[in-house]
């Protein structure tokens, strides 16, 4: 270990009361992939993740790096409001379970407003056991535009964010990425922005960094409008969560893909009111596991080895969506 990644240890373990980071950002800004960034460099310290899901099917929960650090998959759902009361006994449990426990992370829905969160962990007996380091909010430097700004949670995680990291810098040229800038200034100028490609960060930027304001939460928090509509299913109910007219369909199979069908619809019937869409899928046609992305107008398709029983599980994520429609060109999508 060398000295800087040894102070950073002290950093962390030395302090009294463990502290938490909360990562927040718009639909496929990269949380889970900053996530793993941080699970697979950290030395020595013994972190533990709580993850929260827009959906009825859990994706991020096996998108996210084995490791020996402790995961919890908080409720289906809206973080800001109906899990809180979950997601402090969570806490709870993880802090009375884990003696030597030295960091939490929470990664929030990307249509979570993580001042709630926030608010949750000051208001709670949480406070004297932990401590709120910062909220970090992930940008897609690609997809970026007016439109994450008009709702009022792509605005609050600008607002409320300690640190906004412009994330996929890759993806576009320098002048975008000065222009992207300059809009997030004009929202918020007091932050702190880093730039990465795939959340590859140095730890010590974005962990143990003290950068949350206790004081100017509470202000923010006595002019905020937590007015977004939103209502969450529960196991009873047909109907998909709803977030600010945000819908999820989710749709999963014991039966394989056609890679042919699967392709057929991506190019056919895939609307561009979808914004967001991740999964697990199996194809006939393979015998890897393909990890599935869409983010913007953007696809990709990684393989890995499958480690666990070979399903297909896949959440899409948009505004009108016609769940019927959805499913039955899914369903079409089986080798039969």
């Amino acid at each position: 270990m060398n000295t800087s990644e040894s102070n950073f240890k002290e950093n962390i373990v030395s302090k009294t009361n463990i502290p938490i980071t909360i990562v927040s950002g718009f639909l496929g800004s990269g949380k889970t992939t900053l996530l793993n960034h941080i699970l697979t460099n950290q030395k020595g310290i013994k972190t533990a993740v709580l993850v929260n899901e827009f959906g009825e099917i859990g994706i991020d929960n096996e998108l996210i790096v084995k490791t020996e650090e402790e995961m919890i998959e908080l409720s289906n759902g809206c973080i800001c409001c109906s899990i809180n009361s979950e997601l402090v006994e969570s806490i709870e449990k993880l802090i009375n379970a884990n003696n030597r426990l030295d960091y939490i992370i929470i990664e929030t829905t990307g249509l979570a407003d993580p001042l709630p969160v926030a608010m949750t962990l000051l208001g709670s007996e949480l406070r004297d056991k932990t401590r709120l380091d910062s909220i970090i909010t992930l940008i897609d430097a690609e997809n970026f535009n007016d439109f994450a700004l008009e709702s009022s949670i792509g605005r609050s995680q600008v607002i409320y964010g300690d640190i906004l990291l412009l994330n996929k810098c890759d993806l576009v040229t320098n002048k975008n990425i000065e222009e992207t800038i300059a809009k997030l200034k004009e929202i918020k100028n007091d932050v702190r922005i880093l730039k990465s490609i795939k959340g590859n960060i140095p730890l010590n930027l974005l962990l143990s960094v003290g950068l949350f304001e206790t004081d100017l939460i509470n202000q923010k928090e006595s002019i905020h409008d937590h007015s977004h509509e939103h209502s969450h299913k529960n196991e009873n109910s047909e109907e998909d969560n709803k977030i600010e007219d945000f819908l999820s369909v989710s749709f999963q199979t014991k039966e394989p893909f056609s890679l042919r069908k699967f392709q057929y619809f991506l190019d056919n019937q895939l609307k561009s009111n979808v914004f967001r869409a991740k999964g697990i899928l199996w194809f006939s046609e393979s015998e890897r596991r393909h990890v599935f992305h869409l983010a913007g107008r953007r696809i990709s398709i990684e393989d890995s080895e499958w480690v666990e029983e070979r399903n297909n599980q896949i959440v899409l994520i948009g505004k009108e969506l016609d769940k019927v429609t959805i499913l039955s060109q899914l369903n079409a999508c089986i080798d039969k």
